[in-house]
């Protein structure tokens, strides 16, 4: 019997079109042996929530570098909460406030990743909190 691959939606929402760290992320995921899924740029929440339902993932992963962290994660787990999709496990990386952190995991963020986190750390992170799951 094989074992099922962790599936990780990663996105850059918002206006950013920053996606050099983004794609750092996916490539070190998926060296791990997970699946990864790269939605691009310039996602709304309700793209990257249905993307998640389509693909059916265990992990989103979003980079925020824009400063539009608190509307857009708020957004995206209304959606998620929505769908029924509260076991999906939602990481951030990017520049965040260590003011808005806390209010960030209150909405349901699993974990907020800031620059120089490194990448191993973050595959860690997902393979014990998300490889439960799957």
């Amino acid at each position: 019997m094989t074992e099922k691959k962790i599936r990780v939606l990663v996105a850059k929402p918002g206006l950013d079109g920053h996606d050099r760290g983004v794609k750092i992320i996916a490539r070190a995921l998926r060296d791990a042996g997970m699946e990864v899924i790269y939605t691009g740029l310039r996602q709304t929440p309700e793209m990257i929530a249905a993307a998640a339902e389509q693909e059916d993932v265990d992990v989103i992963g979003l980079s925020i570098l824009s400063g539009a962290h608190n509307t857009l994660c708020a957004r995206l787990m209304e959606l998620l909460r929505e769908k029924g999709m509260q076991d999906v496990l939602v990481l951030l990386g990017g520049t965040i406030p260590d003011v808005d952190a806390p209010g960030l995991k209150q909405m349901g963020i699993a974990e907020i990743f800031l620059p120089g986190t490194s990448t191993q750390e973050i595959v860690n992170f997902v393979r014990e909190r998300a490889g439960q799951k799957a």
